[in-house]
């Protein structure tokens, strides 16, 4: 029978496994990978030695033998040992996966009493590979780039190869109306300065964030005096900075635009789970004379951030 014959959780029905299977599948969206960035991480034993570690966590892993396979879920619970072969005379490259052996499809393994979700390391892959290099049922989780005539592991040898299957984001767009005129910003010292009127947004970072990419568009920025030269930035928290972008004006009177600036930054651990502010600045360079630059109440300040979860 090519349907299912009946639903999953279906009073009565009994599932196959392949049934369940597919269930993963599609509560993963077709995807596979770990499930959050902390997950199944390789790296050093506390004391470097001939083998790496690798951190609890779960993940999905899609089957490649048959196309309706399906998706099977895995777990490591509590720290894990692998052993990795010393070099001889030459440099080798290994790649620790965790491999799926479901004898429905392959190999002989009984799940009564065999392990079918292992870790496995495949020896002598290419020194770029990032992704398993044949058809095996499995995650890649790490490269290990091992020098000659060496036995012990570090984690200046490991590359990280993860990818969270469906990794979280989580975006918020805010907007801010100045209700007066600002100090202006003149000079040409290129020091940065807050807008007066302009308090900033305080932006709540979640647990799982690794990057965030940050947008700011100020519609309707105010000139005024003699031609501007500067730069407009933001700072989000006490340690990051949104890479600046120039105001170069060569007008002369009261006069506006608009200027947009962007950046992608890492998220420190200390930033994770907290709240921290957002908020705009502007400076005038070195060949700026009396040129002045503000934003009042004909201005809107619009901050579009987006956090993103990566493995970490």
């Amino acid at each position: 029978m090519a349907l299912f014959p009946a639903p999953i959780l279906t009073d009565g029905a009994t599932h196959s496994a392949q049934q369940f299977r597919m269930l993963v599948r599609d509560l993963a969206r077709g995807a596979e990978g770990i499930t959050q960035g902390t997950d199944l991480k390789v790296t050093q034993l506390s004391t470097p030695g001939t083998s790496v570690q690798i951190s609890d966590g779960s993940g999905v892993v899609r089957g490649r033998v048959s196309a309706f396979q399906g998706t099977y879920s895995v777990c490591n619970i509590g720290a894990d040992t692998v052993p990795i072969a010393a070099t001889g005379g030459t440099a080798r490259s290994d790649m620790v996966i965790l491999r799926v052996e479901d004898p429905e499809y392959e190999g002989s393994l009984n799940p009564a009493v065999d392990q079918v979700a292992y870790f496995q390391v495949i020896s002598n892959v290419s020194s770029s590979a990032t992704t398993i290099p044949d058809g095996r049922t499995g995650i890649p989780l790490a490269r290990i780039d091992i020098p000659a005539s060496t036995s012990t592991i570090t984690d200046a040898m490991i590359k990280d190869i993860r990818q969270i299957a469906n990794p979280r984001r989580d975006r918020t767009l805010s907007t801010q109306s100045p209700t007066a005129l600002s100090t202006e910003i003149t000079g040409s010292s290129g020091t940065f300065t807050n807008f007066s009127t302009a308090a900033g947004w305080t932006i709540a970072v979640p647990s799982w964030a690794s990057t965030v990419r940050i947008v700011l568009t100020v519609a309707q920025i105010r000139y005024s005096t003699n031609t501007f030269y500067g730069g407009l930035r933001a700072t989000f928290g006490s340690s990051l900075t949104v890479q600046p972008v120039n105001l170069d004006d060569n007008q002369t009177g009261i006069r506006r635009g608009t200027v947009a600036a962007a950046d992608t930054l890492t998220v420190p651990s200390s930033y994770r789970g907290t709240s921290q502010t957002l908020r705009l600045q502007a400076a005038g360079y070195p060949s700026n004379t009396t040129g002045r630059v503000g934003v009042d109440s004909s201005t809107t300040l619009i901050a579009d951030v987006e956090f993103t979860e990566a493995p970490r």
